[in-house]
């Protein structure tokens, strides 16, 4: 594994002050965020896969919104059923009994089984509802082992992800296109030896990459960190700039 399984970290952090400009909607039974850039253009998408609180989180939608303030559609899916975490959530919670549908009424399971159908649903609306013919796709935390898991041809063109978890070293050497990571210097989910790990196994792909640390940060910084930090503010604000420059070079016709 080049990531560790989710923490307390992946669920802790600041709520963002915003107004969402996207709308929400219906795919199938999943729950979509969705927002068109002001020219309308469909010709290039991204797909953001969140962290465990969610895709109506506000700060998720915001980084939504910015994609799209630079030129994307952008889709982000419920990956849960209805079942996120709250932004830190009190008291004893079990993470792992979370992940195999401990909380959820149904029962239902955030692992792989379950959340693989949402990416692939979500993969094919981007393109044949509406029209995109690149697709990005934007993994943080949790949302960081599905970007890999959908790095293929026919599915995603190009992936980025900030401090992900749970992803398996086969996972990332299965990739088949140009992957990008934002890292915190203080991690615990993605520590030194992972992502020295990661580096290792992108190397023997063959196939673009890039990965940048930012001191000073810990995990979640790219969508929950304190932006009254100096620090933190401008780790949040590379790290989506990498994103856009990223996605720029790998997303071109």
């Amino acid at each position: 594994m080049t990531s560790l399984p989710p923490g307390l970290c992946c669920y802790q952090g600041v709520k963002h002050e915003g107004t969402a400009k996207g709308t929400l909607s219906k795919l199938v039974d999943i729950e979509i965020y969705t927002i068109s850039p002001e020219n309308k253009d469909t010709d290039k998408g991204i797909l953001i896969l969140t962290d465990v609180i969610g895709h109506r989180f506000i700060n998720a939608q915001l980084i939504a919104d910015a994609f799209a303030e630079n030129g994307y559609f952008v889709m982000v899916p419920d990956l849960f059923y209805n079942d996120p975490i709250p932004l830190n959530r009190p008291g004893d919670f079990d993470m792992q009994g979370w992940r195999n549908g401990k909380y959820h009424p149904k029962g239902i399971a955030h692992t792989p089984e379950t959340v693989d159908p949402i990416v692939d649903a979500c993969v094919t609306a981007l393109r044949s509802k509406y029209g995109i013919k690149k697709i990005g796709a934007v993994g943080y935390c949790f949302g960081g082992k599905y970007v890999a898991r959908h790095l293929k041809p026919g599915k995603v063109d190009a992936g980025y992800t900030a401090h992900p978890s749970y992803l398996e070293a086969e996972e990332l050497r299965n990739i088949k296109g140009p992957l990008s990571i934002a890292a915190a210097e203080t991690d615990a989910i993605f520590p030194p030896e992972k992502r020295h790990e990661s580096e290792q196994i992108l190397k023997e792909t063959g196939l673009p990459y890039h990965l940048s640390l930012y001191s000073g940060v810990a995990h979640g910084f790219a969508v929950r960190g304190d932006l009254s930090k100096s620090v933190v503010r401008y780790a949040k604000e590379a790290a989506f700039i990498q994103a856009l420059l990223w996605f720029a070079e790998h997303l071109r016709d």
